[in-house]
């Protein structure tokens, strides 16, 4: 497990996330807070530990409490936060056996996406592809974290649209938040960013053949790699609390 002190440094983050935010009336206003408080969460804006003050983040966000305590409720069922009676709202530890559990489901549906994808891909999909590596690529080699898991999400979710199965990415997304709350800590680790785009040129070159038992044998791989290091990491910081 890794936890944080709540800090003073959480309003901040979270008021510099928010700054600049402009909604869309025209959509629901729930949404649009449940996607910014859950991409804070998971992009380490909002450190375990951090309280989450829904007044706060309404009155940032010029709207009324009710789409908060909506978008909150929402994120607190994805297990992201706790609502403790009396204390308050926080964001939720990082907890080993939740991360194991998303890439339980996690492998199994993608492993299914990419059984359907590969005797459907076409050169056209096989270039997609290959411009999403290799913006991920460079997202790595300038260091720019959250850009680079945005394109490592972009190249498992067109595998998914290859096959129209836009629901299925939906349910991993949804799943591996607790997983993606880790890849961003562990990525700076030397080699992380690097080894993905490897195993990512893998699958892909086994795509672009049709070969279905190759692609299925490329993307286990690369999930079971991903979570392999993202348990060491939880291991080797295991208690860690933010100063």
């Amino acid at each position: 497990m890794i936890s944080r002190s709540p800090d003073q440094t959480s309003e901040d983050r979270l008021s510099a996330f928010l700054g600049g935010v402009a909604l869309n009336r025209a959509i629901p206003l729930r949404d649009q807070v449940y996607s910014l408080v859950r991409r804070a969460i998971v992009t380490g804006k909002l450190a375990p530990g951090a309280p989450i003050n829904e007044i706060d983040i309404a009155t940032r966000l010029g709207i009324s409490r009710t789409p908060v305590r909506e978008a909150v409720k929402k994120v607190s069922d994805e297990g992201l936060v706790r609502v403790f009676a009396q204390h308050g709202t926080f964001v939720a530890d990082i907890r080993r056996e939740q991360v194991e559990e998303s890439y339980i489901i996690r492998i199994a549906l993608e492993m299914e996406s990419i059984k359907r994808a590969a005797p459907r891909i076409t050169p056209s999909h096989v270039q997609d592809l290959e411009d999403i590596v290799n913006a991920h690529e460079t997202a790595v080699k300038r260091s720019r974290y959250d850009e680079a898991i945005a394109r490592d999400d972009d190249f498992h979710r067109y595998i998914a649209e290859v096959n129209g199965l836009h629901m299925l990415w939906k349910v991993v997304d949804i799943s591996k938040a607790q997983m993606d709350r880790c890849r961003l800590l562990a990525l700076p680790s030397p080699g992380a960013g690097q080894e993905t785009i490897a195993q990512h040129r893998a699958i892909l070159e086994a795509l672009a053949k049709r070969d279905q038992e190759a692609s299925m044998r490329a993307l286990e791989n690369h999930l079971q790699t991903s979570l392999d290091n993202t348990l060491a990491y939880l291991d080797a910081n295991a208690g860690e609390r933010e100063p």
